[in-house]
């Protein structure tokens, strides 16, 4: 029996819906698995995804992109509390907070390199001051 005979046209199979967002199809299985995605299935078994399915697809994606888990965004979307939601987004928030920070750092640090003027880059003033930092910044030595 075709999907079009079933009444649901729009149904997509699990490699029209991948290859609508260049994913592969173990990718969505595996959402499935983990309890991401809720596909039906067709009278031979096969998945069929819908226009809901396509924007669940989409919304993973964002949360990916933004740095999120699968086991956060399985917790996300399926709180329907406020506080327990933003308690959620807070830590995230804070965690890509830290991360950006240190990708600021690490950006300086690369491009004193290129714009300094010193044949041996360890007597640039910018990289003696940031080695200077991480050293003040570490740990004693113990036992000496």
């Amino acid at each position: 029996m075709k999907s079009s005979e079933l009444g649901d046209a729009d149904a997509m199979s699990i490699g029209a819906l991948a290859a609508r967002f260049g994913l592969a199809p173990h990718v969505l299985r595996h959402w499935e698995s983990v309890g991401l995605l809720h596909p039906r299935r067709d009278a031979a078994g096969h998945r069929r995804y819908d226009a809901g399915d396509l924007t669940r697809v989409a919304v993973i994606l964002l949360c990916r992109e933004a740095g999120l888990g699968l086991d956060t965004i399985r917790t996300l979307s399926a709180t329907v509390d406020r506080s327990t939601r933003h308690e959620i987004l807070h830590r995230e928030a804070k965690d890509l907070r830290s991360k950006i920070a240190a990708a600021q750092a690490a950006l300086e640090f690369i491009e004193g390199g290129l714009h300094c003027a010193h044949e041996d880059v360890t007597r640039c003033p910018n990289y003696e001051r940031l080695v200077g930092e991480r050293v003040a910044s570490a740990a004693p030595l113990v036992g000496s």
